[in-house]
């Protein structure tokens, strides 16, 4: 099973990439900037996870989030593969993160 930070990091570049994709394959500005802010929360996120900083998971749970806000609604609503892909990642962290923030606060 991964690590904490390691999945923070693995779900940062994928969105961060998937933003960048969306930008050059449509140019869509609000891909791009969606993505690589919820990249870079998951990657600090990820930092303070790993370097035992406060907040690391809160980050991180943070982007899990915005992820699944955005792209769940999306994917009830159009069907379409991509924002079921995010919608899914999303909910792998707020699953994982959730956990272990739920975990901490008792």
């Amino acid at each position: 099973m991964a690590t904490l930070d390691a999945l923070a990091f693995v779900l940062g570049a994928l969105t961060a990439g998937g933003g960048i994709t969306g930008y050059v394959r449509t140019g869509s500005l609000p891909s791009v900037i969606a993505g690589v802010t919820v990249g870079a929360l998951y990657t600090i996120g990820g930092a303070r996870i790993r370097s035992r900083a406060t907040y690391g998971v809160e980050f991180a749970l943070l982007a899990s989030l915005v992820l699944a806000g955005s792209s769940i609604p999306r994917a009830i609503k159009s069907g379409k593969p991509l924002p079921a892909g995010l919608s899914l990642l999303a909910t792998v962290g707020l699953i994982a993160f959730g956990s272990a923030w739920s975990g901490r606060v008792r």
